[in-house]
């Protein structure tokens, strides 16, 4: 699709010579009519998704270093941008300011600001806000003031933000650099944070604190005439003087938004336009760079950069430091003023440029030392692994490197690619000699890196004497920091020189094989045949494969590698039973190994060296898999241009000898490299055509991830779409990684490497749907997945599956029936249902586990999908049951109702069958003595009910704000006692924000109507601290639930027997009484339970006897918890104590205590 830039352009060039009319501002209510058309569209999934986020990070960042917080606006609009941003940061906001050209947007902007609490965005604002009815106007010619005099006060901001673009205001590094003198000073800088629609942002000068880009933003248009006519005009800027010629140039309009527009068949009706976003956070030091250049050199003009996406990044300055002096002051310069810095090595990185970011090319860092004797290695704390060592500079390419060393004989196990660099080697490089050595960083025994805290010069592991710099000494967490320079490196400091071990250089024999495909059962068979080859290989031999379209034809490419050292080559007779005659065979050195690359060699008639590509790799197991099969095919066949292809690389044997606890490479566990690459002619930049071939990677990646065994970290980077990916980049290794990164790089000098972040605490989502036969359990559970993957930015990946497939298997088996009928013909299956229902039965009698290890067959197979459904749950009550056994997802349940009526019309051929049926399947939710988490009444056709539902109720519990919560409960090992992981939830009330996100939440998912509670009745001491701060949210009023004693009378009171974790504490289980005041309890009205966790159920099955005692019935009584504890059945007691009925809903989940 094309861009909002690239439309406007368009809509530019349709002003023909004829339309002699001039052009006209837009007024106040045309822009504004414009403006709400674009975001009442999809373009606020970007404000959700990017802006708010980063915004809510600087203005946490600002918070670190004062209490209150100071702000002014440009350009907001009618509702403030930072009035999004969480209650608790909104609530520092104290004084506000705002310039609004708009008047109607002015007047709106001023009424919402200060409307009385609770509807004010900014509630505790000291001072009524100044709305300036002007532009943020700079006018060089007076001494650059602001023409409102709203700066002849004097007054400076902690933040100063451009809301929407700055449209209109050139140089706009004029109008930052006057932003940047209203900052205050102390006790830090203030900042100044641009969001700009567009990645095209161009600024001379000025260094940024911060850049992200969110390049998946769209815009949404209703494709008829009268939005067209007021979102065309509000694009392009103008509107026509003369009527009539305004008129005509808006039908012209019309014509070209249809003509660029992208459909998308889940929103039809509207036209799509691409609208990537940008924030650029600055300070008071944005005007720093002129320090460093007069210490260190700039790079050349013409400085050649491999990725097209750096090339695209227009940092602030590229220097070129030729001494290790050099690379210590870029970094002092960094720290001094808290800037960020990337580095180019082999410039195949898109983040080794990064916009308003200054960068350090290691071009001159280019020499290769070839050491043949290990006497002048300094191997003090690392046994010598190899009479032969090799020193590469990080300037040097992977195909430098090996021309030297074969000179002597030698070689090192680095990547397919001549030009790549440092990068690649430090984060994995896969080659044709990984099965026999390793990766590339598992071969890398030392190192010479210079610290991003101080610009001390470090070595670690083995280097050789003469390739020590002055001054530079072992740091004392030496061996972490070599752990994981072997797989994360680029993330620690800026690499100078890498030591390899050296092998022994072989000659290689290639043979190639090329198979045109046609049929679905064709592919997989061909993969099949490479699958079972490489499982037959000798380490000494690899095979590739390569799905790709050539003419319109699917093709396999097929090669096979072997390395000598004595050029011994044989083909195994495997190979040429399974594959036939060889078409193509040659021997090449390992320069002339990088020729041979089919994508290079034969490919769509050789590699042109015109054109642009975007990949993305993954590591697979068994890629005869149906399902990955299946992915593959449908992406050839899909694939935006006809070049894109591809690669399944094998690896393995080496590779995984190599342990995670000998190198930071996190994923040892496979035997494919799957290589999905994206192509498009080179003259295509940022076009409609680029966006959807990176798209189509992603969407791939996306599919293929839940059958995935890691990611490859050597590509990822800061855009937002990698960082689901690069948390499995790294596998176990990611908490060790993150916390080494919070030491050595504290103040994130490198900050646009591929992310470490801490491993958020993920849970997944696990959905049981139940219901009657025919009432629509399959349908449904298959809308909800489709409705899960494609309303959400955030890559979700969500499945359906059946549990009672495991029976009908078992089944077919033992009675000779079809299985592939029982899972797909419904008729079928319906004639096998009466002997199916026996057999079940009769199964369950003999191994009463039989549910569970179907449950636990079911989540294991599955695949690792965020959200798993599963239907054909035959249980009662399915959440009570089976939620023990996966206790860190979270899980609930979801009953499928339809009136029987409706149930028949369904299944009109077999209407009278259905009463009977309904005693086999289930019974109405009416007649249950359990109350699921969710029900649906599925009685309309189609499927807008099923997705109205979904976003209703399923799609909320998929915020991240969840994952936020969780991440604020502290793991505390070893307590109470050795051996016991204890979850501090109180400890979320103990962070900035945590008590307002986790009242947020409890207020927004509970199921039910708040004006129907009456009271909320709490626990203590945990159940105090959440039900009080719900309370005064809500006005509900509460009654307090205490030890015996501790209330005045009237009281009653029961037994309850002592919390797990007291239990625990004390190693017996005592009796307590507990007590409430009845007279704070309606018998009428619902009541809500509130409390901090629900583990073996005592303490809450008390407080619910308490409520029973007071005469409230259980079908009022609603139950919320913060964190649940699966393993100890909670849910279960408490429904075995006769509380099924009683809905209990809980924020989070964890295992352990």
């Amino acid at each position: 699709m094309v861009s909002l830039n690239e439309l406007k352009k368009a809509l530019v060039r349709d002003v023909t010579t004829e339309m002699s009319s001039p052009n006209q501002p837009l007024s106040d209510s045309q822009y504004n009519i414009g403006f709400d058309i674009l975001m009442n569209g999809s373009e606020w999934s970007s404000y959700a998704d990017f802006i708010i986020p980063e915004l809510s990070q600087q203005l946490t960042s600002l918070l670190a270093t004062r209490s209150t917080l100071s702000v002014i606006e440009i350009g907001p609009g009618s509702k403030s941008v930072l009035g999004y941003v969480p209650l608790h940061l909104r609530r520092k906001i104290r004084r506000y300011a705002a310039f609004e050209p708009n008047t109607i947007s002015a007047t709106s902007l001023e009424d919402w600001i200060s409307c009385p609490e609770p509807d004010s965005p900014f509630p505790c604002l000291e001072t009524a806000p100044n709305i300036y009815r002007a532009p943020f106007v700079f006018d060089e010619g007076k001494n650059n003031t602001i023409e409102t005099g709203a700066s002849n006060d004097g007054q400076t901001f902690d933040l100063i933000l451009f809301c929407h673009s700055m449209y209109g205001m050139k140089p706009k590094e004029n109008f930052i650099k006057k932003a940047l003198e209203m900052l205050v000073s102390s006790p830090e800088s203030g900042k100044v944070v641009i969001f700009h629609r567009d990645q095209c942002f161009e600024l001379d000068g000025l260094t940024s604190y911060r850049t992200a880009i969110f390049p998946t933003g769209t815009v949404s248009v209703a494709d008829k005439n009268e939005a067209l006519d007021a979102f065309s005009p509000f694009v392009a800027g103008f509107t026509k003087q003369d009527v009539e010629v305004d008129m005509a140039l808006r039908i012209k309009w019309r014509e070209t938004c249809r003509a660029l527009t992208c459909h998308d068949e889940k929103l039809p009706g509207y036209l799509l336009f691409s609208s990537p976003q940008r924030m650029v956070s600055f300070t008071r030091h944005a005007n720093a760079l002129v320090d460093l250049v007069s210490q260190v050199p700039l790079a050349k003009e013409g400085r050649i950069v491999k990725s097209w996406e750096a090339r695209l990044h227009r940092p602030t300055s590229i220097f070129r430091p030729t001494t290790v002096k050099h690379v210590q002051e870029c970094i002092q310069w960094a720290v001094k003023h808290k800037l960020k810095l990337t580095v180019i090595g082999g410039s195949h990185s898109a983040h080794c440029l990064w916009p308003d970011v200054a960068s350090l090319d290691m071009e001159a860092f280019d020499r290769v030392h070839v050491i043949t004797s290990s006497d002048d290695v300094d191997n003090a704390n690392t046994p010598l692994g190899s009479n032969s060592l090799i020193v590469a500079e990080a300037g040097c390419k992977t195909g430098d490197i090996i021309q030297e060393a074969m000179e002597l004989g030698l070689t090192v196990p680095l990547g397919s690619r001549p030009s790549v660099g440092a990068g690649l080697w430090l984060q994995g490089g896969i080659g044709h000699l990984s099965r026999l050595h390793g990766l590339a960083c598992d071969n890398i025994v030392g190192a010479v890196i210079v610290s991003v805290i101080s610009g001390q010069i470090f070595h670690v592991g083995e280097v050789p004497t003469q390739n020590l710099p002055a001054g530079a000494i072992r740091p004392k967490n030496e061996k972490d920091l070599l752990w994981a320079i072997k797989g994360a490196g680029t993330n620690f400091g800026v690499v100078i020189s890498v030591t390899f071990k050296a092998y022994r250089a072989p000659t290689y024999s290639v043979w190639n094989w090329i198979f045109p495909v046609k049929e679905e059962t064709e592919v997989r068979l061909r993969l099949g045949d490479v699958n079972s080859i490489a499982r037959n290989l000798p380490r000494s031999f690899s095979i590739d494969a390569y799905l790709y379209s050539d003419k319109n034809q699917l093709h396999l490419g097929v090669t096979l590698f072997q390395a000598s050292t004595n050029k011994n080559f044989e083909m195994p007779p495997l190979v040429n039973d399974i594959l036939g005659s060889v078409k193509q065979c040659k021997e090449v050195d390992g320069v002339g190994l990088f020729e041979t690359e089919m994508y290079m060699s034969t490919m769509h008639g050789g590699h042109s060296g015109k054109s642009s590509s975007f990949k993305r790799c993954l590591f697979l197991n068994n890629i005869e898999d149906v399902q990955i099969v299946d992915i593959l095919r449908a992406a050839i066949q899909n694939r935006p241009t006809p070049f894109c292809y591809l690669h399944l690389l094998q690896c393995g044997g080496a590779t995984r000898d190599n342990t995670t606890e000998a190198s930071a490479f996190g994923c040892r566990d496979w035997e494919f490299a799957c290589v999905i690459t994206g192509i498009w002619p080179r003259n295509q930049i940022e076009t409609g055509l680029v966006r959807a071939t990176i798209q189509w990677v992603y969407d791939i990646f996306k599919n293929l991830l839940p059958f995935c065994s890691g990611v490859y970290s050597a590509d990822l980077g800061p855009d937002p779409r990698d960082n689901t990916l690069a948390a499995k980049a790294f596998g176990v290794n990611l908490p060790r990684l993150a916390q080494l990164k919070r030491t050595m790089d504290p103040y994130n000098i490198i900050a646009y490497a591929c992310p470490l972040l801490e491993p958020p605490v993920e849970q997944k989502l696990i959905i049981l749907v139940t219901g009657d036969s025919a009432a629509g359990k399959d349908f449904c559970a298959e809308i909800w997945v489709s409705v899960i993957t494609t309303c959400t930015s955030r890559m979700l990946t969500a499945r359906s599956v059946s549990i009672s497939d495991a029976t009908k298997r078992e089944y077919a088996t033992e009675t000779g029936a079809d299985i592939n009928r029982l899972l797909s013909d419904r008729s079928y299956k319906e004639e096998h249902r009466p002997a199916l229902t026996k057999f079940y039965k009769k199964q369950v009698i003999n191994r009463p586990r039989l549910p569970m290890e179907h449950f636990q067959s079911v989540i294991r197979d599955s695949g690792n999908f965020d959200v798993l459904f599963i239907t054909g749950m035959r249980d009662e009550a399915p959440l009570t049951t089976f939620s023990h056994l996966v206790p860190d997802s979270r899980v609930l349940d979801v009953r499928v109702n339809a009136s029987q009526m409706v149930r028949r019309d369904r299944q009109w051929d077999r209407r009278d069958e259905i009463k009977a049926k309904d005693d086999l399947d289930g019974t109405n939710v009416s007649t249950l003595h359990y109350l699921p988490s969710l029900v649906f009444n599925n009685e309309t056709l189609g499927s807008e009910a099923a997705e109205t539902f979904a976003k209703k109720h399923l799609l909320p519990l998929l915020h991240e704000d969840f994952t936020r919560l969780a991440n604020m409960v502290r793991a505390v090992p070893n307590h109470p006692r050795q051996g016991v992981t204890f979850r501090h939830v109180l400890d979320i009330c103990q962070q900035p924000g945590g008590l307002t996100l986790c009242t947020d939440l409890l207020q927004r998912h509970f199921i039910g109507e708040w004006a129907e509670v009456d009271t909320l009745v709490c626990c203590e001491c945990g159940g105090f601290v959440f039900a009080s701060a719900l309370g005064a949210r809500t006005g509900i009023k509460l009654a307090l639930v205490r030890k015996s004693g501790k209330l005045p009378p009237p009281t009653i009171s029961v037994e309850k027997s002592q919390s797990h974790i007291s239990s625990t504490e004390s190693g017996e289980s005592q009796q307590n009484m507990i007590e409430i005041d009845p007279g704070l309890i309606s018998k009428s009205k619902s009541v809500l339970v509130v409390d901090d966790v629900l583990a073996t159920g005592r303490t809450l099955g008390a407080v619910l006897k308490l409520l029973m005692k007071a005469g409230v019935r259980r079908k009022v009584i609603r139950v919320m918890v913060v964190a649940e504890f699966p393993t100890h059945s909670g849910r279960e007691s408490l429904r075995q104590e006769g509380f099924g009925e009683v809905r209990i809903q809980s924020l989070l989940t964890f295992g352990g205590v």
